[in-house]
């Protein structure tokens, strides 16, 4: 079973999360810090916004943040690119019969949003959102939770996956983990070559 992460690796989306973050902070007075950006790039769309009102000691409701934020982000998910390679690397592990899963943390309305913009809804047979099971993506129990859904041994999953500490996560339970190069984590590159099973930079590389 393949699995795939959205945000960062299938579609380049992490820009748009920056920006809805900068300028969330921006209105307010708040510098945005890169502490702040790596604590909640993994999270789910409600545990960010319950960790940005802490964080930042704002008199708002996760609710509120989550509202504002969402105001942007529809539409920039409209007009997502694709990674390179994407479609034609997913076409190929179709046609060879792959079974084929998204594992996400991307709120679904913005995932299935960005899946009919590029007409990539057959590729999966199953969408797993960590907002559902109330987790973030760098908890283990996550992909423990995805292999039980799906009906298969974690050792029999590859995860592809831009975030380092999801690819950690991951093999933890005992999935093989490819990291996909993303400029948000590109600190990160050397490490992620040293713990994931494999590292692209594109999935140009694997065509």
């Amino acid at each position: 079973m393949l699995l795939f992460d959205l945000d960062g690796t299938l579609i380049d989306s992490n820009e748009i999360w920056t920006n809805i973050d900068v300028n969330f902070l921006t209105r307010r007075g708040l510098e945005i810090t890169q502490e702040y950006l790596y604590a909640v790039s993994p999270s789910t769309v409600p545990l960010a916004a319950v960790f940005t009102r802490d964080y930042f000691h704002l008199d708002m409701t996760p609710e509120e943040i989550v509202a504002e934020w969402m105001e942007g982000a529809l539409d920039a998910y409209r007009k997502v690119a694709l990674k390179p390679g994407v479609m034609a690397f997913l076409e190929r592990c179709r046609d060879r019969g792959e079974h084929m899963a998204l594992v996400t943390a991307c709120v679904p309305e913005l995932c299935l949003t960005a899946l009919q913009c590029h007409g990539l809804e057959s590729f999966f047979t199953d969408i797993i959102f960590a907002q559902d099971l109330g987790l973030e993506k760098r908890d283990p129990e996550v992909y423990r939770l995805t292999a039980e859904r799906l009906g298969v041994a974690p050792e029999d999953c590859i995860l592809y996956e831009d975030a380092p500490h999801n690819c950690t996560a991951a093999q933890s339970v005992g999935m093989k983990a490819i990291g996909v190069y993303d400029q948000f984590y590109a600190k990160f590159q050397d490490q992620m070559r040293c713990s994931c099973d494999g590292y692209i930079t594109s999935f140009l590389e694997l065509l």
